[in-house]
């Protein structure tokens, strides 16, 4: 009964499995997945036993997988990650034979991926992963369980070599091919938990175990590794992939090849050495010295030996020591001795390769760039100042220090520089015998002690070409070995500083912890600073420059600077050059506006320049002073910098070493510019009344007032008014200003009586322009005359029909007759009917018609004749006079008015005097 219902148990599973596969081919993918998770619960229902185990496993694997790969298909790949964890949960702790155990590592291996693979197939459809999830897990998975394979088979299937596979073989079947997955070869369709034959099962197993032996574990392992870098790189997991990468080149270093091992270290090395992984580092370095050495790769080998006794290590001194010992060896070209835990027939095959290393005569000198490595040899180069005068000795210090376990000899220090003119004089040597490069005692001047800081002092004398220039330190090189034997040269870019240079520096930085107190010929090591590079300079001038002038500078003025130039040299100042000028850089509507010459006499225009450069002024012997003038003109006004720039030649002593210098000293000063003076123009007519327009032919006033504006006493020396063609004068046109002089703040004004032809135009008619010659009031005879343009506005000029012109005294008196004659004069070519009228005044009696009507020809005038008798004293208003013009009505008495006088002074009655009176008195 109990045989009856176990087959019956099977049989339902089959039956689900096939419904469901016949599904799947309809491509009703539903009830398929319906009926594979029926005959997947069925599988794990069934009663387990260790004949039968492997057999379960493998059912459950394939329903498995196509559970999940159905749940791929539907889009629910979270159902396929949940039915594939509840499938590793049920499976992995059915082990089956103890003596079998591989096989059970082999099989998780395998579900693991082949689900990454259903995974990544599903991404390739579309289905779209995230960081924390995605194939690489499996295949990593996968990987530890291959891994694991291969640890149980090393121990289980660790059999004598006497050991023979059995004959017959166990796993051979009469067809070739097992009638049913999973079961063992020997015992097919048996379905009894009970061993028949025991004898057979031993032989059986034996067979599975010899069999394991032959599999290449390293390259299965290698693949699932590859497979889930690829992922996670793919999915930026930079440590995921640096930590399966030193995995991977672990499986190449067992699988002994050294070459792909070393090549995956030497990559994933930079990333722990970025990142301060020391531990991670010092066990990756140790497996990468393995290699190297079983290659017999010394350059390798001399790198991994040189890190692996630097401060980034975690070992041990004891094998540092070692360590150092087989580098020391490999310096004189002997062999190293083995590196321990290492395949016994891979060492004699590496040694081997040794010897033929040494015999070869190829090249023996290695050079290896620091920057990438962290050695046990730290280099700081230092110069003492950020810069040097030319004069001076260039020094800088080179700081090494060692962090090996014992004192260590080097045989030559140098240093490159930019200028490579300098190298020959920053070189350090130090012979000595092949078997001193380790030496217990600290003596020489290359031997290194752990832990001690040594300190190199280099000075030079820099070439007077590169004054102005930087001179950088490009490497520094430290050789470690001999000719006769391997030369290793440790290189470092620029001041030195390796892998790890910059974090410990930012660490320093940050640290507050306090420094014990050191000997004062000792230096803490974290408190120097890496200075690689300095600046030449020229030699510190002896020579003094003043500047002396009267700001502030007026426009258009010939502003005198006197440069003052003072030798305090010992020896004589060769070849003196004067720049002087608008120092370059600023705005360049300055620079247009700006005009320098030597000569202050120089009419300035635009084809002058702003910066006079390298006026030869010949030599200056010792405690001699010279003074050289500058004439600066400013166009407009505003703050100005000047450039005052001296420079010569002499000859100095440096270190022995006699050197041709170029000096120089410079001087800036600032000058503002402002206005001399304003120059306010007006209009007024004869009765000084301000006009916005003028009459042709009717004569008016141009007035003009120069104020100053200057700090300094201006004389204007004279002053011109230049008409144009449409304008004449008057009277005869003179300067009333001429040898002026205007302290700040006063005016002067001038008056010029104009009068304007008719013009044909309407529009606004040039007056001329106004020319003033001016200068700073100054005892100098020479100082140059300035002459300033000043245009006159345009007026607008009108025509008049009838021009009124009145005579008449310039006072009156009271009770006295007033005799007043007004001329009327016709300006058109018409006859002019004119009334004139009188209206009276309470001021004044006059006789005279009081109204009249003339005729006026064209281009001549009549005479109105009054006399008025005032009769009170003061300023008193004329009787006004009315003009009517029939022929032109717009012609009104307020023009009129601009013409003729309406008031007069009148003086009070003078007393006769009296005889009596005057006897009296």
């Amino acid at each position: 009964m109990m045989y009856a219902g176990c087959v019956l148990q099977l049989l339902f599973v089959r039956h689900q499995f096939k419904i469901a596969f016949f599904s799947e081919l309809k491509q009703d993918t539903q009830n398929a997945l319906k009926n594979y998770r029926t005959a997947y619960n069925l599988v794990h229902e069934l009663r387990a036993h260790e004949t039968n185990m492997l057999e379960i496993k493998t059912m459950a694997g394939f329903i498995n997988y196509k559970i999940c790969r159905l749940c791929f298909q539907h889009n629910t790949p979270l159902d396929a990650i949940a039915q594939f964890r509840k499938h590793i949960d049920l499976c992995k702790k059915k082990i089956g034979s103890a003596e079998l155990a591989f096989e059970h590592a082999a099989w998780m291996s395998k579900q693991f991926q082949a689900f990454g693979d259903l995974f990544d197939e599903a991404i390739k459809l579309g289905l779209t992963a995230i960081q924390t999830q995605n194939p690489g897990f499996y295949y990593q998975q996968a990987a530890y369980y291959a891994q694991e394979r291969k640890q149980l088979a090393s121990m289980l299937c660790n059999h004598d070599s006497s050991v023979v596979y059995p004959n017959p073989d166990p796993l051979e079947t009469q067809t070739g091919v097992l009638d049913f997955y999973g079961q063992r070869p020997w015992r097919q369709g048996t379905l009894s938990f009970d061993l028949s034959d025991p004898e057979k099962e031993k032989m059986g197993i034996l067979s599975l175990q010899l069999k394991e032996r032959n599999v290449l574990h390293s390259e299965l392992i290698i693949t699932l590794l590859s497979n889930a870098v690829a992922q996670f790189k793919k999915y930026k997991c930079p440590r995921m992939k640096s930590h399966l990468m030193v995995q991977m080149g672990e499986e190449y270093y067992f699988a002994k090849d050294y070459a792909k091992a070393l090549k995956l270290l030497d990559y994933v090395m930079c990333e722990y050495r970025s990142e301060g992984w020391w531990t991670l580092l010092t066990s990756i370095l140790t497996t990468a010295l393995k290699c190297s050495y079983l290659m017999a790769q010394i350059k390798d080998y001399i790198t991994y030996s040189l890190e692996l006794l630097g401060r980034a290590s975690t070992l041990k001194d004891d094998q540092k020591s070692r360590i150092e010992k087989n580098l020391i060896k490999v310096l004189m070209n002997e062999s190293p001795d083995p590196e321990p835990d290492c395949d016994a027939a891979a060492v004699k095959a590496s040694q081997k390769l040794w010897s033929d290393r040494v015999s070869l005569a190829g090249s023996n000198v290695f050079t290896i760039e620091v920057q990438d490595f962290i050695p046990f040899v730290q280099c700081k180069a230092k110069f003492l100042a950020p810069s040097f005068h030319v004069d001076v000795p260039v020094q800088f210090d080179i700081y090494l220090r060692a962090d090996c376990p014992h004192p260590i000899r080097f045989s030559k220090l140098c240093i490159s520089f930019n200028n490579q003119d300098y190298n020959q004089y920053c070189v350090v040597e130090e012979a000595y015998q092949k078997s001193d490069i380790l030496e217990q005692s600290s003596q020489g001047t290359m031997c290194l002690v752990p832990g001690k800081t040594r300190k190199f002092t280099f000075k030079f004398v820099a070439k007077t070409e590169d004054v102005g220039k930087k001179i950088e330190i490009t490497s520094v090189d430290l050789i470690l070995g001999s000719e006769s034997g391997r030369c290793v040269i440790l290189n470092w870019r620029g001041g030195g500083g390796d892998a790890a240079s910059s974090q410990e520096a930012l660490q320093a930085a940050r640290s507050f912890k306090r420094r014990p107190k050191l000997p004062d010929n000792e230096v803490h090591w974290d408190s120097l600073a890496i200075q690689a590079s300095t600046m030449i300079i020229s030699r510190v001038p002896n020579i003094s420059v003043q500047l002396r002038h009267e700001p502030p500078a007026l426009t258009n003025e010939m502003y005198c600077l006197v440069v003052t130039i003072e030798s305090h040299e010992e020896t004589v100042a060769k070849d003196v050059k004067l720049t002087a000028g608008l120092k370059p850089g600023q705005d360049a509507n300055l620079t247009q506006k700006t005009q320098v010459t030597l000569r202050g006499t120089d009419t300035c225009d635009d084809s002058f320049p702003a910066l006079l450069p390298d006026i030869p002024v010949g030599d200056l012997q010792p405690g001699e002073k010279l003074e050289k003038p500058i004439y600066i003109r400013c166009g407009t006004v505003g703050a100005r910098m000047f450039l005052v720039y001296v420079s010569y030649l002499i000859n100095t002593t440096v270190e022995g070493k006699e050197i041709l210098c170029k000096c120089h000293r410079d001087e800036t000063v600032t000058i503002e510019t402002v206005f001399p003076f304003d120059v306010a123009i007006k209009f007024v007519s004869t009765k000084l009344e301000h006009l916005d327009r003028v009459f042709a032919d009717i004569p008016f006033l141009l007035m003009t007032d120069i104020l100053s504006a200057s700090p300094w006493p201006l004389t204007i020396v004279t002053s011109q008014l230049q008409l144009s063609a449409s304008m004449t004068s008057v009277d005869q046109l003179e300067s009333y200003v001429e040898n002026v002089v205007l302290q700040t703040g006063e005016s002067a004004s001038e008056c010029f009586c104009l009068r304007c032809p008719p013009v044909t135009n309407s529009g606004g008619v040039a007056t001329g322009c106004y020319i003033i010659s001016w200068k700073r009031s100054s005892p100098v005879e020479s100082v140059p005359v300035v002459r300033t343009v000043i245009t006159l506005p345009h007026v607008i000029v009108e025509s008049i029909p009838l021009h009124v012109k009145a005579d008449l005294p310039s006072f009156g008196r009271v009770r006295e007759s007033l005799p007043v004659r007004y001329h009327l004069q016709n300006k058109t070519n018409l006859v002019q009917d004119v009334e004139v009228s009188m209206e009276p005044s309470d001021a004044f009696m006059f006789s005279g018609l009081k109204q009249i009507r003339l005729r006026i020809l064209p281009g001549t005038q009549q005479e109105v004749l009054y006399n008025f008798y005032p009769l009170m004293a003061g300023y008193q208003q004329l009787p006004s006079l009315h003009i009517n013009l029939l022929r032109f009505p717009n012609f009104t008495n307020q023009l009129l008015r601009r013409f003729i006088p309406t008031h007069i002074f009148v003086k009070p009655q003078g007393r006769q005097a009296d005889e009596n009176s005057i006897a009296a008195a």
